[in-house]
């Protein structure tokens, strides 16, 4: 018997997420299309801006989907990565059967809700796949909606999002040991993170202590809740990786979309509003899952990208993509000069 309930959250994060803007069947198709030639029409220049060779590595494909199939890539992509690690630990710890069934029902709605509320923001991501084929998806419905907030280009705004999103294909297709990497780091943290049932009473007073400060602007969500000090330390490691990976898109898409895309100083003052302009709830959401230290990690890692690149150029910065090792610890995605001189002397 699983943790989580997959069922359960997969159909709970359908309910919570909606179907999304309203279009025509002609027009869905349209949209389809659309990404697929905007996905195809990026990749090249993010290569060639990145300096990163793809050539000889299998690509991995680009999925427009909508957002329940978002939830179902997510949800056998979370079960792949999750199952094994906690079926094993669960197996050694107290608890019976009865015992798990409930457990993993309110996981599973738990998880569900997270899904269907990031359902429906996100508008695209490289999903690794643990043990099946990774995949770069591009969610049309939040898409749409977005373009139509913003009241930006159509065409122009699905090849800027296109732009970020095939950055990480390049990412995972020219580095093969990047993806293994962040699978194995995320279950060695699960790991660590799964509470021991005879703590749990000790625990479920923390987090009512640490709620209200995981809910402060600048918090990190429910991570500042459940983790010790020592747990964050694991937490910031693995986040100073992702914060490189989004901040190098961003720098990438930001460097080849003056190029590509015409209204792109518009999309781009408009999207930035949109970001800080979240109404009060949503804010409070967000804040509680960790998407707005999502939004620190395109900065922190931005910031670094662009600091190495001053200093050593892009190719400077590849080094980053040697090997685990090279990659920024926590305190250097915040301080480039750290890496700078243990990488580059």
């Amino acid at each position: 018997m699983s943790y989580v309930d997959w069922t359960i959250a997969r159909r709970i994060g359908r309910r919570v997420a909606g179907d999304g803007p309203t279009v025509s069947l002609g027009e869905a198709h349209a949209v389809t299309e659309d990404l697929r030639i905007a996905a195809e029409r990026a990749y090249e220049p993010v290569a060639s801006t990145a300096r990163l060779d793809t050539t000889g590595h299998p690509h991995s494909p680009v999925h427009v989907v909508d957002r329940g199939t978002w939830i179902d890539v997510n949800v056998n992509s979370f079960a792949s990565l999750t199952d094994p690690v906690m079926d094993k630990l669960l197996a050694k710890r107290a608890g019976g059967r009865a015992t798990r069934a409930v457990t993993s029902k309110v996981s599973g709605t738990e998880a569900g809700g997270l899904l269907g509320f990031v359902s429906s923001k996100v508008l695209g991501q490289y999903d690794l796949a643990p043990g099946g084929q990774p995949s770069l998806l591009l969610v049309a419905p939040n898409i749409v909606a977005a373009e139509r907030e913003l009241n930006v280009d159509s065409h122009d705004f699905r090849l800027w999002v296109c732009l970020h999103e095939e950055t990480h294909r390049v990412q995972f297709t020219a580095v093969p040991w990047l993806r293994d990497h962040m699978i194995d780091s995320s279950r060695s943290l699960m790991v660590d993170l799964v509470p021991d049932p005879e703590a749990m009473p000790q625990k479920l007073k923390e987090i009512s202590s640490r709620l209200p400060a995981a809910l402060k602007e600048g918090g990190s969500g429910l991570a500042d809740v459940f983790v010790t000090s020592e747990q964050r330390e694991r937490v910031a490691a693995l986040t100073a990786v992702m914060s490189l990976l989004e901040g190098h898109a961003d720098v990438v898409m930001d460097d080849v979309g003056p190029q590509v895309v015409p209204s792109v100083e518009e999309i781009r003052r408009k999207f930035d509003q949109r970001r800080k302009g979240a109404g009060s709830v949503d804010r409070v959401l967000r804040r509680l899952l960790g998407l707005e230290a999502k939004m620190r990690q395109y900065r922190d890692g931005a910031v670094f990208c662009r600091a190495v690149i001053d200093k050593v150029g892009v190719d400077g910065l590849n080094e980053v993509w040697t090997s685990p090792e090279t990659l920024p610890t926590a305190v250097e995605i915040t301080e480039p000069e750290r890496w700078l001189a243990r990488v580059h002397g």
